[in-house]
């Protein structure tokens, strides 16, 4: 894992988006997509809102993913194998960045085919706790023709990103405006923040 860790952070160093080809090994992505099929089969998949708390409103025109949040409560062994990697990636952080981070949420991500999420921020107007957005993809096979892209406004233009399986992408969630680009197939990832006090 410590080159996975590398890699997020110098290509975060060096142009706002930390990158990792590898950082679910293929074993452990696809035990993770197993569950959240059978999540998605079994009706406990949630329809994704916009805001916090008492401000959440659901907008299929605008975000069109459903998703499930986890938790080590669910005492299922794979989710908790994926929440161990993220400890020892904050623990990672902590000890080489100084980031001061002190939690985390992050929830089960499906997009079905025709569905995307526009252009936005991942922080709320009135809770900044939000300070990194990582996502890991869930996709075997992904092509070019699947759609689904993540698209990430820097100053200077696009970067376009594959949702490839066992990858990371890691940026500030203050920062980067970002879109889900139209999913020609299912799209499947783990989306969550790091968080500070």
């Amino acid at each position: 894992m410590q080159k996975a860790h590398e890699d997020i952070v110098s290509s975060f160093i060096d142009n706002n988006v930390g990158l990792s080809q590898q950082f679910l090994s293929h074993i452990l992505s696809s035990h993770l997509r197993d569950n959240l099929k059978l999540l998605n089969t079994s009706k406990k998949l949630a329809e994704a809102g916009i805001g916090n708390l008492n401000k959440l409103t659901t907008d299929l025109s605008n975000r069109g993913d459903k998703i499930y949040w986890l938790d080590r409560s669910h005492n299922n062994e794979f989710e908790n194998q994926f929440l161990d990697q993220i400890d020892e990636f904050i623990s990672y952080l902590n000890r080489s960045c100084y980031s001061g981070i002190t939690g985390y949420e992050f929830h089960y991500a499906l997009y079905e085919k025709g569905t995307f999420y526009k252009k936005h921020l991942d922080q709320f107007h009135d809770n900044k706790s939000r300070a990194f957005t990582m996502i890991m993809y869930l996709n075997a096979d992904w092509k070019e023709e699947d759609g689904g892209n993540l698209c990430i406004f820097h100053e200077k233009g696009k970067q376009i990103i594959n949702p490839l399986n066992g990858s990371c992408v890691f940026f500030k969630s203050s920062d980067l405006e970002h879109e889900v680009l139209t999913c020609n197939r299912q799209r499947m990832s783990i989306t969550g923040w790091l968080k500070t006090n």
